[in-house]
């Protein structure tokens, strides 16, 4: 099988004897080409060129979430198809969200060999994809989660501080999350954004809007944070939203976002969210987040700016992945 291997070289959980390791392992199985990522946006470039010129049937992303959220993108450039290149996935992130609810292991060695079992029995995976359009911005592909709102702001915040030198960590996560909730006072109780769905009267005064194609969400360190837990790749989209954050309701919400599991089959163990303030919504094709002023978006933990309506698609098999 011919192979391009994306290799994000600043993955923050891999070092450069810990891909040489992982490079030749694959090549040991695959015809591999091998490129690094040089600057924002280049693992798109890379996986776009390789969906274009039809020289290789899998592509192989070792970075974090953003890295593959760019690959993904670049594979998408044309929108789906059968001549689209296989994904494949080696966590190098402080989170990797995407691989771990694809069931891979979150370690880089271990996940490498999961993919090499897989592509010894021929495992793969048809999953379903998010997309995102809004004015003025390309659209946008998404693996796991989007949010317009007071979550991408928290986002935005971590990405100013990663620019400042600060490492990434769950810590950060958590730390500039209060200091965003204390800023936000205003938005706390009167929430700009509105979400628009067919069939349904617009739902107004949301402070944070999470839109989720899998569950969970994200993790703090091991525990999954689980808003949609019926997210899943096999459906459409699901949405979160929280109308008013008060200090007790929000401290309620949160423990249930902790306490909350994904299904394996069937419904989930716990309940998701609830609450007079919480609103949520599973496996929905299309809605649109309309602000009153901009906001803050992101789609899976990148910080795309401050963005006042943004439209949403669900896209079943939208991609196939080696698992």
């Amino acid at each position: 099988m011919r192979a391009l291997l994306v290799v994000n070289p600043k993955a923050t959980t891999t070092s450069g004897r810990t891909r040489d390791v992982l490079t030749h392992a694959l090549r040991s199985d695959l015809k591999l080409e091998v490129a690094h990522t040089e600057y924002r946006g280049h693992a798109g470039d890379l996986a776009r060129r390789a969906a274009t010129d039809g020289t290789v049937d899998l592509v192989v992303a070792l970075g974090g979430d953003g890295t593959v959220n760019e690959v993904v993108n670049g594979l998408l450039a044309h929108g789906p198809s059968e001549r689209v290149p296989r994904l494949a996935v080696v966590p190098g992130g402080s989170t990797n969200v995407f691989a771990r609810a694809l069931g891979l292991p979150n370690d880089p060695v271990e996940a490498t060999g999961a993919l090499l079992d897989a592509l010894e029995h021929g495992r793969e995976r048809a999953i379903s994809l998010g997309k995102a359009m809004s004015e003025g911005m390309p659209d946008r592909w998404f693996t796991f989660t989007a949010g317009l709102g007071f979550d991408a702001g928290v986002v935005g915040r971590v990405e100013e501080q990663r620019k400042a030198g600060r490492k990434s960590t769950h810590a950060l996560y958590i730390n500039q999350a209060l200091r965003h909730y204390i800023t936000e006072r205003e938005h706390r109780k009167f929430g700009p954004i509105s979400l628009e769905m067919n069939g349904h009267e617009p739902l107004p005064g949301l402070v944070m809007t999470i839109v989720s194609n899998t569950s969970p969400w994200t993790f703090l360190g091991n525990r999954p944070v689980v808003p949609s837990p019926s997210a899943s790749f096999d459906a459409d989209l699901d949405v979160f939203g929280i109308t008013r954050m008060t200090a007790f309701g929000t401290a309620r919400t949160v423990r249930q976002i902790l306490r909350s599991h994904t299904p394996a089959n069937g419904p989930a163990e716990t309940p998701g969210p609830r609450g007079k303030h919480v609103v949520s919504y599973h496996d929905v094709r299309h809605f649109t987040l309309v602000s009153q002023e901009p906001a803050p978006f992101q789609v899976d933990g990148d910080h795309l700016g401050d963005r006042s309506r943004v439209s949403f698609t669900g896209v079943r098999r939208a991609l196939r992945v080696i698992v």
